[in-house]
């Protein structure tokens, strides 16, 4: 009888021992990446570069008859530049996330424009002289600026000017924010500028 007891008691011991053992296993154990026990990563929202353009439609400035220059792009820390310069004063435009298409004649450059992302370029000013010369060597649909290695910019695709507009498609890698300003010279040239950012937030 005295040795069933002393049996019964270990038997009891024992299962304390394992069932604390178990607990505290459960305890130190790493929750799995499908329970609700994982913390969401922190998202900042912090704007990239103090960037706050937003990607809408930038459009303003009357038409003028400074003709188109030239066309050059260049690469920053914080976004991809295109730069339209003017032999005179020009300021308006309107730049828009969008198809774009051909001056006069309707055709959608998006065929023919890398990139995951389109922007519509309308520059409220000509590519031609007063003798209706063209001031730029492109034709339409030619690509106007090589942009190998550019975190943003895929394309700049003249897409030709007609009565006193002239269209770009700007192909960029996504939908990201952008902004449009107007900067005199050199000389007596103008200039207006285009800047796409190379990401939304950090």
């Amino acid at each position: 009888m005295r040795s069933t007891r002393t049996l019964g008691a270990v038997a009891a011991v024992m299962l304390a021992v394992l069932l604390t053992a178990a607990t505290a296993a459960t305890a130190g154990a790493r929750p799995t990446t499908t329970g609700a026990q994982v913390a969401p990563r922190a998202v900042t929202g912090a704007p990239y570069c103090g960037i706050t353009w937003g990607s809408a439609e930038k459009t303003t400035g009357p038409l003028s008859g400074a003709p188109l220059a030239q066309v050059r792009t260049g690469r920053h820390d914080c976004f991809d530049r295109v730069v339209f310069e003017f032999a005179g004063p020009v300021s308006g435009y309107s730049v828009a996330y969008g198809e774009t298409w051909t001056e006069g004649e309707g055709l959608a450059l998006s065929p023919y424009t890398a990139g995951d992302a389109l922007l519509r370029v309308s520059l409220r000013a000509p590519a031609y002289d007063d003798q209706h010369v063209a001031t730029v060597p492109y034709r339409v649909g030619e690509h106007a600026a090589n942009v190998l290695r550019y975190s943003t910019l895929r394309d700049v695709v003249f897409g030709g000017s007609f009565e006193g507009y002239t269209t770009f498609a700007v192909g960029v890698r996504a939908r990201l924010p952008f902004r449009v300003f107007v900067l005199a010279g050199p000389g007596t040239h103008s200039r207006i500028v285009l800047d796409v950012a190379h990401q939304w937030q950090e």
